[in-house]
């Protein structure tokens, strides 16, 4: 078999998103730990400066990924977004009420468990939120490893919740994690999203009249103080989904596929490459109960789990929302766990709580980071490969085929 039609079965694998993560994360933990450690350090520290006429921003090349690059990933997760709530053929809002209670407890209870465990450390109070992030493409990749096994309402579920658990992440980062703001660039960025409207309720389809003043407000936020990665956002939601010409294709779908092979197979990998360097050096055991770490190991391996379960059983006691298909809550728990896999999410939203400063090594939130996604994603494998029925003889996913060889 050639090396090209082996690429392209990986390409369809629906894990393979998450393997490329994993991959980008080991290679920067390699080098962080090998003799190549200055280089990488250099590396992801590199200025980088864009000049236009008297204005000049210059940062370092982490923070360009963290604060510009992202920026994109955030406007295809609005696009993703607002087609899954708001396209054509999609159910009523009521399909997403289960998801919606999960997706709140699944973000409220690891925060909380963060707090409680950091109560008495106003400084690594900040990370709150780190817990309560899922990474998609590691909660979906260890999923699709169970191939027919995995009901089509299982996976919408764990879709839809992700859906919502991104969308509440926008928020928490729009709401507590901004510096200190600028009047005049924040009325200039809310005139530039003025425009974008304008242009959607013109019926503008052309993108590029989006992108060019896009662009400004992304500028006018990196420069206010509100998060520049909001500006994906925001510019998502101008572009037009709904058009009138059947046989064109709406902008939104468009940009949509357009961005997710340079999403998907540029931007975070190498997201995952300049966060994830984590020198192993002096770590223990003891490591592990570290303020910091134990409050994301704590909001990730337990926080998740136990409120994506407690709140959606409770709502669903009380009558308030019913299980989605023919899912059951044996699947429900595997899943929980599942959303564990903080990864990318979790390590951007822990840069943005420590950007000003103020934790003496960022190693924590790495390790922690690094360590609770694997073990949850670890559990929620086991209970799923227990509870999830075979069709046939043999399952259709790698667990299955590993089984079979072993």
């Amino acid at each position: 078999m050639s090396i090209k039609k082996h690429w392209k079965q990986f390409i369809e694998w629906e894990a393979h998103e998450g393997v490329l993560l994993c991959l980008a994360a080991i290679f920067a933990i390699g080098l962080a730990n090998s003799p190549f450690h200055v280089s990488y350090n250099n590396f992801i520290e590199t200025l980088v400066e864009i000049r236009v006429g008297d204005l000049v921003v210059s940062k370092p090349l982490r923070i360009w990924v963290n604060d510009g690059l992202m920026a994109v990933f955030f406007l295809l997760i609005g696009l993703e977004i607002k087609r899954e709530t708001l396209g054509e053929g999609h159910g009523a809002p009521s399909q997403f009420l289960f998801p919606a209670v999960a997706a709140a407890g699944g973000m409220a209870v690891p925060g909380m468990l963060y707090a409680w465990v950091n109560w008495d450390h106003p400084i690594a109070l900040k990370g709150w939120a780190i817990p309560a992030a899922t990474d998609i493409a590691f909660a979906l990749g260890v999923l699709s490893l169970f191939g027919n096994r995995v009901s089509s309402d299982l996976k919408m579920f764990l879709l839809s919740l992700a859906v919502l658990d991104d969308l509440g992440a926008i928020v928490i980062i729009a709401l507590f994690y901004t510096g200190n703001l600028s009047l005049s660039n924040i009325l200039l960025a809310a005139a530039t999203f003025s425009i974008l409207v304008l242009f959607n309720r013109a019926g503008i389809l052309r993108l590029w009249p989006y992108m060019i003043v896009g662009s400004l407000l992304w500028l006018f936020l990196l420069k206010s103080g509100v998060h520049a990665t909001l500006a994906g956002v925001m510019i998502a939601f101008t572009i037009p989904q709904n058009i009138k010409q059947k046989n064109r294709t709406p902008p939104s779908l468009y940009l949509e596929r357009t961005l997710e092979p340079g999403v998907n197979y540029f931007i975070l990998l190498l997201f995952a490459f300049v966060n994830s360097g984590l020198p192993l050096q002096g770590l223990g055991p003891d490591s592990l109960l570290r303020p910091v770490t134990l409050g994301i190991l704590a909001g990730l391996i337990v926080g998740k789990p136990l409120g994506i379960v407690s709140f959606s059983w409770v709502a669903t006691r009380m009558g308030l929302i019913s299980l989605p298909g023919k899912v059951t809550w044996p699947q429900i728990l595997g899943v929980s766990f599942l959303c564990g896999i903080g990864f990318t999410m979790s390590l951007f939203i822990g840069s943005l709580a420590f950007a000003l400063g103020g934790l003496d090594d960022r190693s924590d939130v790495r390790l922690g980071i690094l360590t609770g996604s694997l073990v949850s994603g670890l559990i929620g494998a086991a209970l799923l490969n227990g509870v999830l029925k075979r069709k046939g003889k043999n399952g259709s996913g790698l667990v299955d085929r590993l089984k079979k060889i072993l």
